[in-house]
């Protein structure tokens, strides 16, 4: 058994966090944090919780969390966990990192697209980036920082890495075109996000948009070779939920029934990624409240280009549930552990 920490438990992705580490049977949440909400019962500000959750927010404070935790969930903007987590790793605690700090390699690329300075490149060196279907080895070894993966890019990748590893895209660029709930933007409030502006309406947000360096990022990786992103996200007035879908051009013609191969053959076994049958593709509600993914693919006619797409929620296989399967491969717990949970059907 483990103690953890949620620092930043007040926002979305923070307090998903806090209701999968209540049901885990290896970690016992032990602080949860929020400057602005310090002194209030975490049940007061989500009443869900009440009778399920007795903690009380505390301070952001790298010491306070390292007495009370082994494990520290860091569910807060870029920035906040690069003035925390170097103080947390030297005091022994392992950083499951939910922000954008140690995601991109290269501090220039970060400095450039987030405008902030990166005063970690220590750990930035020996993050691991924190997709398990990518990163499943390296997090098993161990590292002092997970930097878990955007939730844009976790669903991008799941649909694409198959076709770049197995050599079937050609050198072209990739199209995303991506839909998101209204709460991966944030709990704070914005003119974008108040109901009246979301509610009833869809559009592209965030252009050009941070995460098309992290996306960029993973997929070059699998390419061995640098692979061109065009990447628009679109806010869509639901509160959970992610779809991404990805136009591929294939380097040679294929059918849907050869890439469905590729891609049933690359996810076997996978605990949490689910291939769709073929001429059946994915939808945000057959995922919502868990940590899985759901792939589909479809060669378009012609045969020249794959269209592949990935439900995920956002909040959970994006967010939360991400950092969890993560620190379980890290603390050497079942990677399933805590995650299990059944969703509705209706």
């Amino acid at each position: 058994m483990k103690k953890a920490a949620v620092v930043g438990a007040a926002g979305y992705a923070g307090v998903e966090a806090v209701r999968i580490l209540l049901g885990h049977p290896d970690f016992e949440l032990t602080c949860i944090t929020s400057s602005s909400d310090a002194g209030t019962p975490i049940a007061e500000l989500y009443p869900a919780l009440d009778g399920i959750c007795e903690l009380v927010f505390e301070e952001h404070d790298a010491q306070a969390v390292a007495a009370k935790a082994d494990v520290a969930f860091l569910a807060v903007p870029h920035t906040a966990s690069l003035a925390m987590t170097p103080a947390l790793v030297e005091a022994g605690v392992q950083v499951v990192d939910l922000s954008a700090d140690y995601r991109l390699a290269d501090a220039s690329v970060y400095e450039h697209w987030y405008g902030a300075k990166h005063t970690s490149l220590d750990l930035l060196a020996q993050a691991i980036y924190g997709l398990p279907e990518l990163a499943r080895d390296e997090l098993k070894a161990g590292t002092p920082v997970v930097a878990c993966p955007g939730c844009y890019p976790t669903a991008s990748a799941l649909a694409t890495v198959p076709a770049i590893e197995a050599g079937i895209a050609a050198d072209a660029p990739i199209c995303i075109a991506a839909l998101s709930g209204v709460s991966g933007a944030g709990r704070k409030a914005s003119a974008k996000t108040h109901f009246c502006n979301a509610d009833e309406s869809v559009g592209l947000y965030g252009l050009p948009h941070r995460h098309t360096p992290e996306i960029a990022q993973t997929l070059s990786r699998a390419a061995n070779r640098e692979v061109e992103v065009i990447f628009t996200p679109h806010l869509v007035p639901m509160v959970r939920g992610l779809l991404a879908t990805v136009y591929i051009p294939l380097a040679h013609e294929m059918s849907t029934e050869e890439v469905h191969a590729i891609y049933e053959k690359r996810y076997a076994g996978e605990p949490f990624v689910n291939l769709r049958p073929v001429g059946q593709m994915p939808q945000t509600a057959w995922v919502e409240g868990t940590n899985r993914a759901q792939v589909g693919v479809e060669v378009a006619p012609g045969n020249k280009m794959l269209i592949a797409s990935c439900g995920i929620d956002n909040l959970v296989k994006g967010a939360a549930g991400q950092a969890v399967q993560a620190a379980n491969l890290v603390c050497g717990f079942e990677e399933t552990a805590g995650l299990d949970a059944r969703m509705p059907v209706v």
